[in-house]
């Protein structure tokens, strides 16, 4: 292959190292100088920037920001420091490696500076780490040298942050192609520690999981097996097919399935197969023509890949399994063409720093549509889950102000309303019970593990008893969080109880305070003795927890029922 075919990003992009320092060829120094020129001619505050420690390397992306979105990338840069060599051999990142770290980030914080941003800017610049730095035994430890020797702070991303950075960084780019609202859409990036898996039903997010499949941490792990190189390969094709059945088997694939892949890697394979590829869209590359590239790429030896193709060892170690994965993924799931994006978690991040939140209406929308794909799947009843999450958001949202409730713990409660009869597909006695158990094991997207819990708990409280002493899982959590389950739990209750009519009607609900009682005003009649007696019986957290009574009452315009 000749220079021509390379990655755009290993070409004109990545920063290749021959020592611990980033160094840039006449060409890129040329181009940077430029770009810190117009840059001078611009304000600083449409400037951000994220440095990103990955499995294979450390990487900054600066880009200008307009009109809420990010109309253009400045500067990129890389350098190779294999972190995920460290924690996936031996579990911790050793001195060497932090000091590469440490080195490289102070390298990137003089080139911040110079376009006039602080890299101590949590606003504007952000420093993030994945699966490699998660999963060190010795990771606050190197966190803390991170801090020490730059005075950068470290955010180490949870699986539901990655999760919700890549569904922002590639769902512009579904737009572009109308097939993808009609059918079902695969989001998938092979890292050097983990995949990632975003899953699409018309648009609209339906599942999201993690899987512990690297290309990095699948090398390492059979490069210490004394056995030869074929062998090696078709050991690891063994385990890829592994995995890939559990993806498809948790994403129960249509005939009209697409799937969009991520990462470098494949932007490596689509520069070669695909070189007038303009990079602003997506382009598509054949299953067969990727099996072909990933079969010649094969047999080469890591030092004849850094050779012709001008990677880094990290980069010639990795590329080989991470294609191995990505073609084989496609056969499983019967699928001819794989999609190239040009995005990453960066980009991701930079669009969400650049919008100025994390809980947009469109990023809440996609909680509430995968937590009731979760109900659907367990046969909730709807029209009364949605009337309980109607009615506890409600009552939710008048005591929001007063209580300093965040935007967070609405969704946590939303997500528990939709939820708390899961537990029905199991046994109806005892189902709140049920229903935190089923929650505990299921993903939703946008919810980190933590989030699940106390949803998981709210749902738990929603009958019965109150939050006890002897519940373990309730206090296991900190004193912050037990509070929180109880502030939740004792909304839902009332809200549970609201939905009292036989023909499970949705009554009108707005709420009032007066002294020491929060007010119900709905347009139920005849029921309302009965809507009483069912709060009177669930009330008593709700008093513990907000000093108020719970009283219903008739509006003056009550239709009757």
């Amino acid at each position: 292959m000749h220079a021509c075919c390379l990655d755009e990003e290993i070409k004109e992009i990545s920063r290749r190292q021959d020592s611990r320092q980033p160094r840039y060829d006449r060409h890129d120094e040329v181009n940077l100088k430029k770009q810190k020129k117009k840059a001078t001619a611009r304000p600083v505050d449409d400037l951000f920037a994220v440095i990103e420690l990955g499995s294979t390397s450390v990487r900054m992306t600066i880009a200008q920001v307009q009109r809420n979105h990010v109309s253009r990338i400045l500067d990129s840069l890389q350098q190779s420091i294999s972190l995920g060599r460290d924690t996936f051999t031996t579990g911790a990142i050793g001195r060497a490696t932090t000091e590469a770290c440490v080195s490289a980030i102070q390298s990137f914080s003089r080139v911040l500076m110079e376009y006039g941003l602080s890299p101590k800017s949590i606003e504007q610049v952000r420093v993030v780490a994945s699966s490699a730095v998660r999963e060190a035994t010795n990771r606050d430890a190197f966190l803390d040298r991170i801090l020490i020797a730059t005075g950068v702070a470290v955010t180490t991303l949870e699986e539901a942050e990655i999760n919700r950075l890549t569904y922002r960084a590639v769902r512009p780019l579904l737009g572009q192609r109308p097939s993808f609202k009609k059918s079902d859409t695969l989001v998938i990036e092979i890292g050097g520690g983990s995949t990632e898996t975003l899953m699409f039903h018309r648009g609209k997010v339906t599942s999201s999981h993690m899987y512990r499949l690297g290309s990095l941490r699948l090398a390492q792990s059979l490069d210490e097996m004394a056995v030869s190189r074929q062998r090696v390969w078709q050991m690891m094709r063994q385990t890829i097919d592994q995995t890939a059945e559990q993806i498809r088997s948790a994403i129960s694939p249509t005939r009209s399935l697409h799937i969009v892949a991520l990462g470098a890697d494949m932007r490596f394979a689509a520069a070669i197969l695909q070189p007038t590829w303009d990079r602003q869209s997506l382009t598509s590359l054949s299953v067969s023509t990727l099996e072909q590239l990933t079969d010649t790429l094969l047999p080469l030896q890591a030092e004849a890949l850094v050779s012709r193709y001008h990677l880094s060892y990290e980069d010639a170690d990795t590329i080989r399994p991470a294609l191995l994965i990505y073609s084989r993924l496609a056969k499983i799931l019967k699928v001819k063409r794989i999609f190239v994006a040009e995005v990453n978690l960066r980009t991701g991040l930079l669009t969400e720093m650049a919008t100025g939140g994390v809980w947009t209406a469109e990023f809440k929308d996609q909680i509430i549509n995968s937590a009731m794909e979760v109900a659907a799947r367990y046969h909730v009843d709807m029209r009364h889950a949605k009337h309980v999450c109607h009615y506890a958001l409600t009552i939710f949202q008048h005591l929001q102000k007063s209580h300093s409730m965040s935007t967070r713990q609405e969704m946590i409660l939303t997500v528990a309303a939709l939820l708390h009869e899961v537990g029905g597909y199991v046994n109806d006695r005892a189902h709140h019970k049920h229903s935190y158990y089923i929650m505990v094991h299921t993903d939703i997207f946008g919810f980190s593990s933590h989030d699940v819990q106390l949803a998981a708990l709210v749902a738990r409280y929603h009958r019965r008893s109150s939050p006890k002493a002897s519940h373990s899982p309730y206090m296991n959590l900190d004193r912050k969080d037990r509070l929180l389950v109880s502030q939740l739990a004792a909304i839902l209750r009332i809200a549970n109880a609201l939905d009292a009519l036989k023909d499970r009607r949705e009554i009108s609900l707005t709420c009032q305070q007066q002294e020491r009682s929060l007010v119900l005003l709905t347009n139920a009649v005849t029921n309302l003795p009965l809507i009483q007696k069912r709060i009177n019986e669930r009330s008593d957290l709700f008093t513990q927890i907000y000093g108020l009574d719970v009283i219903v009452r008739q509006t003056l315009k009550g239709t009757r029922l």
